[in-house]
């Protein structure tokens, strides 16, 4: 590939927007990053605002980038060219950070999805959680704040725990129910948290199993950055004499927005050999 050209990612999760600018050239390289909580604010002018002030902070403008692409909620994106399956983005990013990958869960906001890839970051299978299980990234948010903890403090906080409490409910209702009832019972904060990360961790490795994954297996999404769960993750595979290799990175969370520019621009010099050809 001689001439490099600039793509974006941009991915639209329940709770966070990330984007990223990305030299796109045989060895493509990130150029810069942002992301976003949502809140309360609408998510496609949120997104708008993203895209301008990136090109704004680059001097370029939108038609100096050959290809901009859209993962998780992409219909809520105007301007993309295109748009990519999370499942196909979170394995493009995670095998830009780790070339060695061989199965990835993507540990989101509404369930857990593990994916085993082949060579190319292409998706060869995959099993995931259901939106109502006690396994999420909302969940564990939704559960921090009745605690009382940011969701930036979970996994220090997980990380003290003496006597883990892991909760019994599958589903996300009933696991709150669990989580009130181990506080009214005195249950240590540090000590339902860690019991929670234990309950996730154990359901990942299920996933896993039953994907017959192979390692290395690289975790992405925001809870990949959580020391805690990282912990929890080690503790069950030790338990259950698992020897899956379980590797992050501390860009984890931008991995579908990586994917998806990546992605953005393979599918542009694709287009480009049809003009090509048809000249």
């Amino acid at each position: 590939m001689e001439n490099s050209f600039f793509t974006m990612g941009i991915d639209v999760g329940s709770n966070f927007i990330k984007l990223v600018l990305v030299d796109y050239s045989s060895n493509p390289k990130i150029i810069d990053k942002q992301t976003e909580k949502i809140r309360k604010r609408n998510p496609t002018t949120l997104a708008d605002d993203l895209i301008v002030a990136m090109l704004a902070k680059h001097n370029l403008k939108y038609e100096d980038v050959a290809y901009l692409a859209s993962t998780g909620e992409g219909d809520l994106v105007r301007r993309k060219r295109g748009h990519f399956y999370g499942m196909t983005t979170h394995a493009k990013g995670a095998n830009y950070f780790f070339p060695d990958a061989k199965s990835v869960v993507d540990m989101g906001a509404l369930y857990v999805r593990a994916i085993k890839i082949a060579e190319g970051a292409r998706v060869q299978d995959y099993k995931m959680t259901g939106q109502c299980a006690s396994g999420s990234g909302q969940f564990v948010e939704n559960i921090s704040r009745y605690l009382g903890l940011s969701i930036e403090e979970v996994g220090e906080v997980s990380l003290q725990a003496a006597e883990p409490e892991i909760s019994s409910g599958i589903c996300a209702v009933l696991a709150e129910t669990d989580v009130i009832n181990m506080v009214s019972r005195g249950i240590s904060t540090p000590n339902i948290i860690k019991g929670i990360h234990l309950s996730i961790a154990g359901r990942i490795i299920k996933l896993l199993s039953s994907l017959k994954a192979e390692s290395p297996i690289i975790l992405t999404g925001g809870m990949a950055l959580n020391k805690g769960m990282m912990q929890a993750i080690q503790e069950q595979l030790d338990e259950t004499g698992k020897t899956f290799v379980i590797k992050t990175h501390p860009d984890a969370i931008y991995s579908g927005a990586i994917g998806a520019a990546l992605w953005g621009g393979f599918r542009h010099l694709k287009l480009q050999e049809k003009k090509a050809v048809a000249v």
